[in-house]
């Protein structure tokens, strides 16, 4: 279970998007320091694996997320770092030091077209509008490996999901990860589709494998025991560990206490995070309304059969081009 480090740098973020959960003000935010010392923990007593800087918008915090970036490559116990944002934090000099790290992947989250993409993604006032600031980067953006698209589905826009797809492919993206909204209120027309967005995005990653085209899909190598969160080793903002980070999300602060299992100067054993990883969807389900678990689930379903529909045809497009 054990073989992540989930580093929540900061809970603030320069966009309120619609469907995000994630708590924005009044925590604090790691400092470099602390973010090293969760690193060394993680090697020395957690035996290392990949690391995940999220927020909130960790690049509010770029001198941090530099720290971090270094310390990793030149560590042995540290094969990934996944630096996840919306992008505002982003710039040219900024993209060309990420491209000289290796073990960095960079995911970049959208909605898709402009119009959806501005609509969702509501800016703080004095910042700029995230999707003209991504496109502006586009010639650097695709050229960074290893940069993968998250595409977010909200449910208003479920409907619209394989146009929003073909979009993204058109400004030159091909490494996707697709993202339904989580913890919130599905209706069934929303879930149905969602289903049918699915589906139109399959077919046309289909089309694009049988034709030979490169195509990433990273849901096809990820499993994760909760919905939307990640367990591992996640050092939250204050320092506190817990063994999933449900609580970036304001509307779970009270299970912030029930997960916490220790500190970054008392930290658990490897067996006392398992133990209280066990614990969470439990705790999930008893603290969330019946119709938003019940809506995660669903929507969680349908990108499971989204993945499971896919397997047989990427197994065929890896085979082909391993041949060729």
């Amino acid at each position: 279970m054990v073989n992540q480090l989930v580093l929540t740098v900061t809970r603030r973020c320069n966009l309120r998007c619609s469907y995000c959960p994630t708590a924005k003000d009044g925590f604090p935010s790691l400092d470099a320091p602390s973010a090293l010392r969760a690193l060394q923990l993680f090697t020395e007593r957690y035996g290392g694996g990949d690391v995940k800087l999220f927020g909130g918008e960790p690049l509010l915090l770029p001198d941090v997320v530099r720290a971090v970036l270094d310390a990793a490559r030149e560590s042995r116990g540290i094969r990934r770092v996944y630096l996840s944002t919306n992008g505002l934090g982003l710039d040219r000099a900024f993209l060309e030091q990420l491209r000289q790290n290796q073990k960095l992947v960079l995911t970049l989250s959208m909605d898709g077209r402009p119009a959806d993409h501005r609509r969702l993604r509501r800016a703080l006032p004095g910042v700029a509008d995230a999707y003209d600031h991504v496109v502006a980067l586009l010639p650097e953006l695709t050229a960074t490996p290893r940069l993968v698209v998250t595409q977010t589905i909200a449910p208003s826009t479920a409907g619209a999901a394989c146009e929003n797809f073909e979009h993204l492919l058109g400004l030159g993206f091909h490494r996707f990860n697709f993202l339904p909204g989580y913890y919130v209120p599905w209706r069934t027309e929303q879930l149905q589709a969602l289903e049918a967005g699915l589906a139109g995005i399959s077919a046309r990653i289909v089309e694009r494998w049988r034709a030979g085209q490169p195509l990433y899909v990273r849901n096809l190598f990820t499993l994760a025991p909760t919905p939307f969160f990640n367990t591992g080793v996640v050092v939250d903002s204050d320092g506190s560990i817990h063994p999933n980070n449900l609580g970036l999300s304001g509307a779970l602060d009270e299970l912030l206490p029930k997960t916490r299992c220790g500190t970054l100067d008392d930290p658990p054993s490897p067996e006392a995070l398992a133990e209280r990883a066990a614990t969470v969807n439990g705790l999930l389900e008893a603290a969330l309304p019946p119709g938003v678990w019940g809506a995660t689930l669903a929507a969680d379903a349908a990108l499971s059969r989204f993945c499971r529909a896919l397997y047989p045809e990427y197994l065929a497009h890896r085979a082909k081009r391993r041949a060729a």
